[in-house]
C-alpha cells in the first residue's frame, strides 16, 4: 500500500500540536512522527485529500496550508522509512517492545516482537503505553478478551503472554490487519484471532471478560453500546485514544449504559480509563 507523508511546522504549544494530531487522526491519518520543528502524518494514498486537510480549523488558524509538504511514499520504501524512526520501548521495566532489527532483552519478563509498519499500536504512542500499563496489573489468566482497534495487536499479544485464554483483535484497516497477523506469528501466539472490520463484527460474538478499545473519542462514543452488549456482567473495559479533557464525555456516556468508572491513567494529556459493567 502506498502512503502520503504530510508534514507541517509545529506550533509553540505542545498541547496544540497534540490536538492537531488528534484532528488528523479523525480524518484518517494513521501514523505520526515529531521532531523539534515538524509534525508528520501518514495516510493511505487513496485517502489523501488536500481539500480535507484545509477543512481542519487548526490548519487555517495557524496558516499552515502554505507550508504543508506532501510526499508519496511507495509501499516498497516504507519499512526503511519507519525503521529509521523506530526505537524499542520499555514499559515499567517489565515489557520490552522491539523490532526484528533490535536485540531481545533477556532481563525483561515480557518481550514483544513487533514488525514496524503503518499500524498504530507500537507503544510509542502514549495511549498504547497506558493500556499496556493497565494490563500489567489486570488479572487476565483464563479470560476472553477483545482488542478493538487493535493495530499491531500488541495489546492482544501481551494479554496472551499473561495467560488470556482467547482474544479477538479487530481493526478496520487492512494494513493493520495484515501486520497483526505477522506479529502474532512472530510471537508464536495462536489464541488471538485477527479480523478486518468494525463494531458490526461484535453482534454474534460470545461475551468477553475484558475489552480493550484504544481508538478515538468519536468512535468510542458511537460504538460504546456495542461494546457494552458483548461484555460480561462485572466485565472490565478499558477506553483510550482521547484527551483528558474528553474523559467526562466518556464517563457520562458509559454511566448511561451501566459502566462504572474506576480510575484512569494519564500521560502528556492522553488518557486510558478503566470501567466495570454493573
Amino acid at each position: 500500500m502506498d502512503y502520503y507523508k504530510v508534514s507541517f511546522p509545529k506550533t509553540a504549544s505542545e498541547t496544540e500540536n497534540e490536538i492537531f494530531i488528534a484532528l488528523l487522526a479523525e480524518i484518517g491519518y494513521e501514523g505520526f512522527e515529531e521532531d523539534d520543528k515538524t509534525v508528520s502524518a501518514y495516510i493511505p494514498a487513496q485517502d489523501f485529500s488536500e481539500e480535507a486537510l484545509r477543512t481542519i480549523p487548526f490548519v487555517a488558524e495557524h496558516h499552515l496550508a502554505g507550508s504543508m509538504k506532501a510526499e508519496l511514499i511507495k509501499d516498497r520504501n516504507w519499512n526503511a522509512v519507519w525503521e529509521s524512526n523506530y526505537p524499542p520501548v520499555l514499559i515499567k521495566d517489565r515489557i520490552y517492545i522491539y523490532a526484528p532489527f533490535h536485540q531481545k532483552r533477556e532481563d525483561i519478563p515480557y518481550n514483544i516482537l513487533i514488525k514496524p509498519k503503518m499500524s498504530f499500536g507500537t507503544a510509542h504512542h502514549e495511549t498504547t503505553e497506558l493500556m499496556l500499563a493497565f494490563l500489567l496489573d489486570e488479572p487476565v489468566s483464563g479470560k476472553r478478551l477483545l482488542d478493538m482497534g487493535s493495530g499491531t495487536a500488541v495489546l492482544a499479544i501481551f494479554a496472551s503472554m499473561k495467560g488470556a485464554a482467547y482474544a479477538d483483535a479487530i481493526d478496520n484497516d487492512e494494513w493493520a490487519y495484515t501486520n497483526a497477523k505477522e506479529n502474532l506469528e512472530l510471537n508464536g501466539i495462536t489464541n488471538v484471532v485477527p479480523a478486518l472490520g468494525n463494531a458490526d463484527l461484535l453482534k454474534d460474538k460470545e461475551p468477553y471478560d475484558i475489552i480493550l478499545a484504544n481508538i478515538n473519542k468519536n468512535i468510542l462514543l458511537k460504538d460504546m453500546l456495542a461494546y457494552f452488549q458483548c461484555l460480561k456482567d462485572k466485565g472490565v473495559i478499558f477506553f483510550s485514544g482521547f484527551y483528558e479533557s474528553d474523559l467526562e464525555d466518556i464517563k457520562s456516556k458509559a454511566k448511561t449504559l451501566g459502566l462504572e468508572y474506576k480510575n484512569h491513567k494519564e500521560k502528556n494529556n492522553w488518557v486510558a480509563a478503566r470501567f466495570v459493567k454493573q
